[in-house]
């Protein structure tokens, strides 16, 4: 019978705990939810490995990837599902990458773990007119404030880009008003995605203003100019859609940047794009990342036959 082993405070079992949560609220701004997440679940896991049924009594800093297999097995023998479990393991491997990148330890053990096999959720996304609301709402703002956050929505919706490339754009890449613009993406890989005349008119309008959010006498690079030569934070956008979708009266649970690169995928899809076209847009490397946006190919083809093949009224009529 498995007994459940309350997790204790990792702090008493690794040196760099508390290091580990400061980088986590200083470069990722992360909530106080998350903090509780990621503190709960490495507890558990020292907690696991301090028992002494595991076999070698170990700490969190110095625990082995064979440390780490059973902790995992141990979790599937308590009957967690395989989403939790993979996310206890994806605290782990972001704890022991930055001991490995900090020089705390020569190795990461969780380097070569597999991630328990899970089923494939489908995307969120918002509908054509929800977006339009988004967008609608976005273009009644003014100010240097109303004109940055168009801009942002607009290249968001048009392009796809992750809000990592988006708030990262460099002033230059759009200083030529470009009618395709180039993004550079993961592994340094660049793409070329064609800009829609409306993202391309709130980019004009934004660059009449955005000195405002440069301090006189100061240079920025990036087109969405933050504090201290830096750009706009991913948390701040995410702040401000949040705002945008509560003006354009929509679920702000339901708005992320994210979302709106799902939307801009599936919408395209739903109009005819073709999947490797959508692909390269996205940037992804392997298209079955990019197959997950056919749901919406599915549900159009099972309309196409229920409304138009004749035995589908036939079978209404029965």
């Amino acid at each position: 019978m498995n007994r459940r082993r309350a997790a204790i405070a990792p702090a008493a079992v690794s040196r760099y705990f508390e290091a580990f949560l400061e980088l986590l609220l200083a470069e990722r701004g992360a909530s106080a939810n998350t903090i509780a997440a990621y503190r709960h679940d490495l507890g558990d896991a020292a907690g696991f490995l301090c028992g002494t049924d595991t076999g070698r009594k170990a700490v969190l800093d110095d625990a082995s990837t064979d440390d780490l297999r059973r902790y995992l097995k141990h979790l599937e023998g308590r009957g967690m599902a395989a989403g939790t479990s993979a996310r206890r393991l994806s605290t782990l491997r972001q704890f022991y990458r930055f001991l490995y990148a900090d020089g705390l330890r020569a190795d990461d053990p969780s380097a070569i773990l597999e991630s328990p096999r899970q089923g494939r959720s489908l995307p969120k996304i918002l509908s054509e007119k929800d977006v339009g609301a988004l967008l609608d709402t976005a273009a009644e703002r003014t100010g240097p404030e109303g004109k940055r956050m168009r801009a942002l929505v607009e290249l968001c919706y048009a392009t796809g880009m992750r809000v990592t490339e988006l708030v990262g754009l460099p002033l230059a890449t759009v200083q030529r008003d470009p009618e395709v613009l180039i993004v550079r993406g993961k592994g340094n890989k660049e793409r070329m995605v064609p800009l829609s005349p409306p993202a391309r008119q709130a980019v004009r309008e934004y660059l009449e203003v955005r000195d405002a959010f440069v301090p006189e006498g100061t240079r920025n690079p990036y087109l969405f100019a933050g504090r201290g030569g830096k750009h706009l934070s991913r948390q701040r956008f995410f702040q401000l859609l949040k705002k945008l979708a509560l003006d354009a009266r929509l679920d702000p649970l339901k708005v992320s940047p994210h979302v709106l690169r799902h939307a801009f995928a599936t919408h395209l899809l739903h109009h005819d794009a073709d999947l490797r076209s959508v692909q390269q847009m996205l940037g992804h490397a392997d298209i079955s990342t990019t197959q997950i946006y056919t749901h919406v190919l599915d549900e159009r083809m099972r309309k196409l036959v229920a409304d138009h093949h004749p035995l589908a009224s036939r079978a209404n009529a029965n």
